[in-house]
């Protein structure tokens, strides 16, 4: 393995000094301890992978002490473990100004680098515009993420059998997307690649490395643009759909130049826009894909001069910045993509009229909501929103007219995924974290009472349930290398057959996602 630059370690020697570590701390010893217990996860120039990158500009919002405290007892909801019981207290707190140390080159991923990133594995033009294999409906494929091993299946929903099993990048993240005919998926993995696969011809079609470590990717309804949000570098930026080639990067800045990690990024369909969610500075920011730019909404920012100052027309993609009044990490969003529910890692939730540019309510949601899996339904005649907890043992029902909690209802340990479907009455909750980790909860969305708790795989955790198109049946994942996805009679809650996979996470229906259904993430 390279060792630390010489001028880095000049920097942590009088970073541990000032801070009082032991002497046992040296540099040398620190960075072993780092690549024996860190690097796995957040790469071994701290760079991110299945762990965020650990560089000052990363960690805006995590103090020193509370990283401290990450580091020895680990972090709810994540997948960080505790090492108190491994690493002396010295240690820990050498590990802690080790990544609050900047490094002695700040790594660069620009446009430049990006273009050079490209490649090209298949022209579109030259593939058939029909499936090479027999499918009844195109539009009820699934594909199921394998985590265990880097790979993807394809999944017939009706025959309810698998058609093809391919590799992909390292450590895919935040869900394949869909264009909007369902022929191509696009994926990203945790070091920034993004992939274009035809699911016709089985085949990739482009990728390229659009950041260092990548959160998400969005595709425009229309099927032209992709989106990829990063929290390394601080920046958007939107790739042409067909071949994946760059079209603009975004540093993602406020007014003043303060800098944020994206946490997420969304499309809204009827608002022909993307909607992102920044990770260090209380704003949203709405990029329209629009032909003609919007109206009748104040905030767009164009670039209207050139570096010498002359006059321009304004450049396509503005983006639209709304203030808001605390982070919001994650978000969630009505039917018709005019109210953003938003919450941060602290609970605080917030609702945004997209069209006034404001925020209109507050939320009650002390248990840390994992809107990106939230749920709606129609309940007594009113619309609701439901939500699993990531620090509490319990499902948030929300009125979406008045934005109060009509009902708490109380589960087993804190969750992860919930899912429903328009035609079933049920919506499926899983118990992601903690003892209970192998139960998943079915709840009847007309009484909001839970009916039946079901546990596929005692002693192993059952996540993430998805439905085929027409709602007849729910696919749920057993998460382990020697896992498989349950297949559910969503009416009887019987089991109708298992499949064996590498730990299977996410399975994403091909219709319910380009559909937008209110019972899927979208």
């Amino acid at each position: 393995m390279r060792l630390l630059p010489a001028l880095l370690l000049g920097t942590l020697i009088g970073g541990l000094a000032a801070a009082g570590a032991a002497a046992a701390a040296t540099p040398e010893r620190v960075l072993g301890l780092y690549r024996q217990h860190c690097a796995e996860c957040h790469h071994e120039q701290r760079l991110g992978g299945m762990g965020p990158a650990l560089l000052p500009g990363n960690l805006k919002r995590l103090r020193r002490q509370a990283a401290v405290e990450v580091i020895g007892h680990g972090r709810a909801a994540t997948q960080m473990p505790a090492f108190a019981d491994k690493l002396a207290a010295a240690d820990i707190e050498a590990l802690a100004d080790y990544i609050y140390t900047p490094p002695a080159k700040p790594p660069v991923w620009g446009l430049s680098e990006i273009r050079a990133s490209h490649i090209i594995h298949n022209r579109e033009e030259t593939l058939s515009p029909r499936p090479v294999y027999p499918v009844d409906d195109p539009l009820n494929l699934f594909l199921v993420v394998e985590l265990g091993d880097h790979h993807v299946t394809l999944l017939d929903g009706d025959r309810l059998e698998p058609i093809h099993r391919f590799k992909t990048r390292f450590a895919l993240h935040g869900g394949p997307k869909y264009a909007a005919n369902g022929r191509f998926v696009y994926f990203a993995s945790r070091d920034g690649w993004i992939s274009k696969y035809d699911i016709y011809n089985l085949k990739w079609v482009a990728e390229i490395r659009a950041g260092i470590n990548t959160r998400n990717l969005a595709v425009s309804a229309d099927g032209r643009y992709v989106m990829v949000a990063n929290y390394l570098p601080h920046s958007l930026v939107l790739l042409d759909a067909r071949d994946l080639s760059p079209i603009r990067l975004y540093e993602v800045k406020d007014a003043s130049g303060r800098s944020s990690r994206v946490s997420a990024v969304y499309t809204a369909p009827p608002r022909q826009s993307f909607i992102a969610a920044l990770k260090d500075l209380p704003e949203v920011w709405e990029i329209s894909y629009a032909e003609e730019p919007p109206a009748g909404f104040s905030g767009w920012v164009h670039d209207y001069r050139s570096d010498s100052g002359e006059n321009l027309e304004p450049e396509p993609f503005p983006v639209r910045r709304i203030r808001v009044k605390d982070y919001l990490d994650d978000f969630f969003f009505d039917q018709e993509y005019v109210s953003l529910i938003g919450a941060s890692r602290e609970g605080k939730g917030q609702v945004v009229d997209l069209d006034l540019g404001r925020v209109v309510a507050e939320l009650d949601l002390p248990g840390m909501p994992h809107l990106g899996s939230g749920i709606t339904w129609t309940y007594q005649g009113r619309p609701v929103l439901a939500t699993p907890n990531l620090k509490k043992a319990a499902v948030s029902v929300i009125d979406m007219q008045t934005w109060k909690t009509i009902k708490t209802i109380k589960t087993l340990g804190p969750g992860f995924f919930m899912r429903s479907h328009e035609q079933t009455p049920y919506a499926w909750v899983d118990v992601f974290f903690g003892p209970n980790r192998d139960a998943v909860h079915v709840i009847d969305k007309r009484s909001l009472e839970i009916v039946k708790t079901l546990r596929p795989a005692p002693g192993k955790t059952a996540a993430h349930v998805e439905f085929t198109r027409d709602g007849r049946y729910a696919l749920l994942s057993i998460w382990d290398p020697d896992g498989a996805v349950v297949v559910y009679d969503a009416a009887s809650l019987q089991e109708v057959k298992r499949l064996p996979m590498n730990k299977p996470s996410g399975k994403y229906n091909v219709y319910n996602k380009t559909r937008y259904s209110a019972g899927t993430s979208h």
